[in-house]
């Protein structure tokens, strides 16, 4: 095994390239998790289709996957619309003619929004929902027959650790990713016997923009809740989504991995 560092602590394998020959669409894929999932999934030999609503991102991601494989097939597109979701992956089974993979990262809280329950509001939840959960209920329904019939394929869901530990003020979000640990437990009974799997990594906080909008004081606050003291890294959470994407995790369906620095153990 030959690994040489690529961009953003991503490590590529020069002589083992499991996912050769193998397509894979990642969701929300030109920032943090989602960028770092493409870029270890592209490290690994997979051909890369990325969807992404913001076209700079979708972009630079497309830029940093051309340097490590054949170039991706980018994809703009908002993963709430059913029309837009359906045309998307139309045209990447034009593009690669089958679909292997599927990474359903887009996600997201209300953030700046983000209050208690008492003083939420309806709009927001349905837009948390919308995204967390609804996304990947639709992305998925796009690959599944196709998975089925072939007898092979691997989803992973990205989840996050809130829907096991709660957090004040994330109540939606809380709930629309222990929808999305429901739903991977749900469909990974339904496609078991027909050889495909689906599995969801969970992670805690992770080193990307998200934070730009907390304070020092927040951050190291954060930092300190967590048992080794530090925020995960991108990649480390890319890594865990190329295992559960690759020949190593075959046996494995059902599952939520915590990615979490020790927070929450089950």
């Amino acid at each position: 095994m030959t690994l040489v560092p690529y961009e953003d602590g991503i490590m590529m394998d020069l002589t083992n390239r499991p996912l050769a020959g193998r397509t894979a669409v990642v969701t929300g894929a030109g920032r943090g998790i989602g960028r770092a999932c493409a870029l270890c999934l592209a490290g690994a030999g997979a051909s890369l289709v990325l969807l992404e609503k913001d076209d700079a991102p979708l972009q630079e991601a497309t830029a940093a996957i051309e340097k490590l494989a054949s170039r991706p097939l980018p994809l703009q597109l908002d993963c709430t619309s059913e029309t837009e979701v359906e045309r998307a992956f139309a045209d990447a089974r034009k593009h690669a003619g089958r679909i292997d993979i599927l990474v359903n990262n887009v996600g997201q809280s209300a953030r700046e929004r983000a209050t208690e329950f008492w003083q939420s509001s309806p709009e927001i939840w349905r837009f948390v929902l919308n995204v967390s959960l609804f996304a990947t209920l639709l992305c998925s329904r796009q690959v599944v027959p196709e998975m089925r019939q072939r007898g092979a394929g691997k989803i992973v869901n990205i989840g996050s650790h809130v829907a096991f530990t709660g957090e004040v003020g994330l109540a939606d979000y809380a709930a629309a990713k222990m929808g999305v640990v429901g739903f991977t437990r749900s469909l990974a009974l339904e496609l078991a016997p027909h050889g495909v799997t689906v599995n969801a990594v969970c992670p805690g906080a992770v080193d990307t923009r998200v934070l730009e909008r907390m304070s020092e004081e927040a951050v190291a606050e954060l930092k300190s809740a967590i048992p080794m003291r530090r925020l995960a890294r991108p990649e480390e959470i890319g890594r865990v989504v190329l295992f559960l994407a690759g020949p190593d995790s075959d046996y494995i369906t059902g599952q939520s991995i915590v990615v979490d620095g020790g927070q929450w153990m089950v």
